[in-house]
């Protein structure tokens, strides 16, 4: 992305139209238009998502590597996070799956979609790629334990029956979740940087471009935020008629939440795939893992205060299929990244795990 002095006006138009739809989707002003304001709220749902990665791109490039990275996977998950406390709290315990379903399907998304996109696209075009093996194996084994330890083990656990902890498990696991997410965080930003960090001088005239003023990056920031507000909550919107393509086509109703957890991270997915365009592999792979970690790594404490609070009961364990899609994820993973260089060959296998991930949600 090469930056200007000033914001191109579509980078503001397009927050602005997303929540005047959203505004009139909220008031049910637009409802009278039928099938033509559902298609206006799609629109408004793809600006909204267009001008977030245009304002995380400047705001990464003003604070620099890994942080600029952090700066959208944080923004994304608190959103998210925000959306999926709402929807328990108004859903009860019929809800009690939600977080369960949304954050396997987000690290699903990541692991294999997201990244074997990035590593497909970036070997097509640059044959062979490099990244820093140390900061990208700290995330995997982050991920792996945090995976493991919240979506796994409840299934077996004795204490309660069923894919659920009782509250002392449910307790303790939201801190260890907490620390190990924290710990990562202080490990990419403070004591070991470096690992997150090019492991060559990249070519890209974006990276050597001139930073932007703190004023611009004051207004991107804002600008942001109104944006991914504007994506989640459209999102939501869209997702009763989510519902009902899905229920028309026969396909399970975990698909909707596939569908919706594609949407809320299409920001991140972006930016990672232009990075990986660019031959910027490592702000790929720093901004995939690191949506991943954000995502369960905050969602599940969060969604744990809810439930210790309310008394509802967590559903947290998934079933033996997705068991073994996230356990090869993993070792793919694992062996795809653990030497540093990539080409199109990872990313292929990726796509293909990330295929029969979508497959099977249809036809279980």
């Amino acid at each position: 992305m090469k930056l200007s002095s000033r914001l191109p006006i579509w980078s503001i138009i397009c927050p602005v139209v997303a929540w005047v739809l959203l505004v009139l989707s909220l008031t049910g002003s637009g409802t009278g238009l039928g099938g033509l304001f559902e298609a206006l709220l799609a629109s408004g749902l793809i600006a909204g998502i267009l001008a977030a990665v245009f304002h995380a791109e400047v705001v990464a490039h003003r604070v620099g590597e890994p942080y600029g990275t952090l700066v959208l996977a944080l923004a994304v998950t608190a959103i998210e996070v925000a959306l999926i406390v709402s929807l328990m709290i108004a859903g009860g315990e019929a809800a009690s799956g939600l977080a369960r379903d949304t954050v396997f399907a987000s690290v699903m998304i990541i692991l294999n979609g997201m990244v074997g996109l990035c590593l497909l696209t970036g070997g097509r075009r640059h044959g062979e790629q490099s990244f820093g093996v140390f900061g990208v194996s700290a995330a995997l084994a982050t991920l792996a334990a945090i995976s493991v330890l919240t979506l796994v083990l409840p299934n077996y656990t004795t204490t309660t029956l069923g894919p659920v902890y009782s509250s002392s498990q449910l307790t303790f696991i939201a801190a260890v979740s907490l620390v190990l997410y924290g710990t990562f965080v202080l490990v990419q930003t403070v004591r070991h940087r470096d690992y997150f960090l090019p492991v060559v001088a990249e070519a890209d005239e974006a990276v050597h471009a001139p930073p932007p003023s703190n004023q611009m990056t004051g207004l991107s920031a804002a600008l942001l935020l109104a944006c991914l507000v504007a994506v989640v909550l459209l999102a939501k919107a869209l997702s009763p008629t989510l519902e009902v393509a899905v229920a028309s086509m026969g396909a399970p109703k975990t698909l909707v939440g596939i569908i919706i957890a594609v949407i809320v991270l299409l920001p991140e997915s972006i930016a990672a795939y232009q990075a990986s365009r660019a031959n910027r592999l490592q702000t790929s792979l720093n901004l995939a893992l690191g949506s991943a970690l954000a995502s369960i790594g905050l969602t599940i404490p969060a969604v744990s205060i809810v439930s210790l609070m309310t008394g509802w009961t967590l559903s947290l364990g998934i079933d033996a299929k997705s068991t073994v899609l996230l356990m090869l994820s993993l070792l793919v993973a694992s062996l795809s990244l653990g030497t540093g260089r990539t080409t199109v060959m990872q990313g292929t296998v990726h796509l293909v795990i990330f295929a029969v991930y979508l497959f099977t949600a249809i036809v279980p």
